[in-house]
């Protein structure tokens, strides 16, 4: 995780998430068109903080984020999110 080459400004986290579903419990194959988006990652980058608030995630934590949060990026053919750590729900 630590060899992304982006590191976030202020309270921002580099989330890289969760592969979404391909199979439901009974086994039927889920479309693309029908896949819900993943609310679960794993931290990549962590922002210095705000200087009266320090960070509370690091990398290589799990954690949980709203279903529409943050900023879709591409690096490198890899798919991340840039959220603020406000959006991070809970480190599981």
């Amino acid at each position: 995780m630590s060899n992304v080459k982006i590191t976030p400004l202020a309270d921002r986290v580099l989330v890289l998430p969760e592969a979404a579903e391909e199979k439901t419990a009974s086994g039927i194959i889920i479309p693309d068109t029908a896949k819900e988006k993943p609310q679960r990652g794993t931290v990549a980058a962590v922002g210095k903080g705000k200087a009266d608030e320090p960070m509370t995630v690091k990398v290589g934590d799990t954690v949980l984020y709203g279903k529409y949060s943050g900023t879709e990026l591409n690096v490198e053919g890899t798919d991340y999110l840039m959220m603020r750590e406000s959006d991070i729900l809970a480190i599981v």
